[in-house]
């Protein structure tokens, strides 16, 4: 049989987490259009507002790695989960649209202070840290198969603020469990450069984009992750990692060049609901590959996933460039 451990209490408590920043975030999306209503604007400038959101919270993850190996992860983790119930509860409650896109920003930048630093955690707590990882990114498509739809029903019903308030609805009680399931933790020094690459990344994707085109950018990004992918297998040492870090990061930023993408081929009044799904289905998606991505490396090892990760980069660095090239003709 068996038996519950401290461990799984932890994990348990960090996957609750993650999901209740997650749904902050993703009920958003669904109550644009009645968001734009309300404040007389367009879905364009509703759109500018999650972009900054998601901007603060890509741009806050390496402030939490320095902050966990100062203050340690639980509190950080606190931080970051009563953070987003504070933010979304403003931002609920925002009387004028630059104060929603103020707790907008507000609420990716504190959401953004759990993932790296729960992970770090979770490896000190686990040996085999592949499951435990997938487990815990598993919060983010449950949230994306939960959060939209019900959004959308009490948006519907009751108007944007109730719908806006679910994240405050969900993280009140994760912030309860963590602090009454998860020990007090010793600051550790984690590692958190990717996150800062990644940040720094996009803006220069998405002019790449620009310039080149979506598919050509995309494409590219894809086949620099195959070689950041590949000398994490390959490369020894600790300049090997550094460079490989460097090349994930950048390939990691495709979203700057792809997304763009979807905006291009819908109309004014599709982008705020198109939009919302599109970042809903890619994000449930990418976030399942997490549990499959742990179980390799449980089952054979990190290099096997990594190779795994380089394989699938090349199929879409092919079918990217292949439509490129079928442009030309």
């Amino acid at each position: 049989m068996v038996t519950w451990s401290a461990e799984r209490t932890v994990l348990a408590a960090c996957t609750v987490a993650f999901f209740a920043t997650m749904v902050a975030r993703l009920v958003i999306s669904p109550v644009v259009p009645l968001i734009a209503d309300d404040f007389g604007v367009s879905n364009t400038a509703v759109g500018f507002s999650l972009t900054a959101m998601w901007f603060a919270y890509a741009s806050s993850q390496f402030p939490s790695g320095l902050l966990g190996d100062r203050v340690g992860e639980r509190r950080v983790i606190l931080v970051a989960v009563g953070g987003t119930a504070l933010a979304s509860g403003l931002l609920a409650l925002a009387p004028i649209f630059p104060a929603f896109v103020l707790f907008t920003f507000a609420l990716g930048g504190v959401a953004g202070l759990h993932y790296s630093v729960a992970t770090t955690l979770l490896s000190r707590t686990y040996t085999d840290i592949g499951t435990a990882i997938g487990i815990h990114s598993a919060g983010a498509p449950i949230a994306g198969l939960v959060a939209p739809v019900a959004a959308a029903y009490v948006g519907t019903r009751f108007g944007w603020r109730p719908a806006v308030a679910l994240g405050a609805a969900a993280a009140i009680p994760s912030v309860l469990l963590f602090a009454w399931a998860v020990a007090p933790t010793e600051p550790a020094r984690p590692f958190s450069g990717y996150f800062v690459i990644q940040g720094a990344g996009q803006p220069a994707m998405g002019w790449l984009s620009d310039r080149v085109g979506r598919a050509l950018a995309t494409g590219s990004a894809a086949l620099v992750g195959v070689a950041g992918y590949t000398l994490y297998v390959a490369g020894p040492g600790l300049a090997s990692v550094a460079a490989a870090t460097l090349l994930v990061g950048v390939a990691m930023s495709w979203g700057a060049a792809m997304l763009p993408a979807f905006l291009d081929n819908m109309t004014d009044e599709e982008e705020g609901m198109g939009f919302g799904l599109v970042r809903t289905g890619y994000m449930v998606l990418g976030a399942s590959g997490s549990v499959g991505v742990g179980l390799l490396a449980d089952v054979f090892s990190w290099r096997v996933s990594f190779l795994t990760l380089a394989g699938l980069q090349v199929l879409v660095a092919c079918a990217l460039l292949g439509t490129v090239v079928r442009s030309w003709r």
